[in-house]
């Protein structure tokens, strides 16, 4: 007698097309499983092994993806906004005494969230109310210029969080743009100087290229910072007797102690 040829699998045993992420208990197929279907030839066997081991030679030759970095050199995701950024009033200085200074507040904390965010060190404030900062498309609500510079000016004086702003050429500059201080220079002092000890780099002398740029710093918080707020800390350093900033104005050079 002729054996008998075995049946193709179904094809409903090889894929299934329909992805159960996500789905509840009661979405799952709930029906019984099919009989098993006779065994293959040899001859199927063979193809169906030959063909699983250069499957998995071809996933062991092909590179792993890379991990997603953490570097502050990475591209930001979205910001999220607090909830008080869909609220419309909170596009305009409110007159009572109490709400306006929780807006200042909440404001300033927000400011130096997305500046933090998106490494942002000085903020232009003409640039800034056509961003998402001051602007809310979906509200369609913008706080305005005056609005933005009265609270910058309260975060300048320092009241309630501490000085986290500077206007860039001080009051007589135009109030046009500011430093915002998500860390102030005393706090990237200290920054650095973690950063010093733990790596060893006391009496070593390096560029401010290198101190910002380099590949030995991508890792950490002050990569890619403002040349000027690096200035502004090292100076806080320097009266301190723990750095030394010599060279010219293109090629600077620091030595910590």
């Amino acid at each position: 007698m002729t054996p008998s040829s075995t049946p193709p699998p179904s094809s409903g045993m090889l894929t299934n097309s329909t992805p159960t992420h996500g789905l509840t208990p009661n979405q799952l197929s709930l029906s019984p499983s099919p009989s098993p279907s006779p065994s293959p030839s040899p001859s199927v066997s063979a193809a169906a092994s030959a063909s699983a081991s250069a499957s998995a030679s071809a996933s062991a030759s092909a590179p792993a993806s890379a991990p997603a970095s953490t570097s502050p050199a990475t591209a930001p995701g979205p910001f999220k906004f607090p909830p008080t950024y869909s609220f419309p009033p909170f596009f305009t200085l409110q007159p009572n005494t109490t709400t306006r200074l929780s807006q200042f507040q909440k404001w300033s904390a927000l400011i130096q969230a997305w500046c933090r965010h998106h490494r942002v060190y000085r903020l232009s404030l003409i640039d800034a109310v056509d961003s998402p900062l001051f602007y809310n498309e979906k509200l369609r609500k913008r706080l305005s210029l005056a609005d933005a510079r009265t609270i910058v000016d309260w975060m300048v004086r320092g009241e309630g969080d501490g000085r986290r702003a500077e206007w860039v050429g001080g009051d007589s500059g135009g109030k046009g743009v500011a430093w915002i201080w998500w860390r102030t220079p005393e706090e990237w002092a200290g920054v650095l100087v973690d950063w010093v000890e733990d790596t060893g780099q006391k009496n070593t002398v390096l560029t401010l290229y290198e101190l910002v740029e380099g590949e030995a710093t991508i890792s950490q918080e002050f990569h890619g910072m403002d040349t000027d707020v690096l200035l502004k800390s090292l100076n806080i350093l320097v009266k301190r007797g723990k750095a030394q900033v010599f060279g010219s104005e293109d090629q600077q050079g620091v030595k910590f102690f």
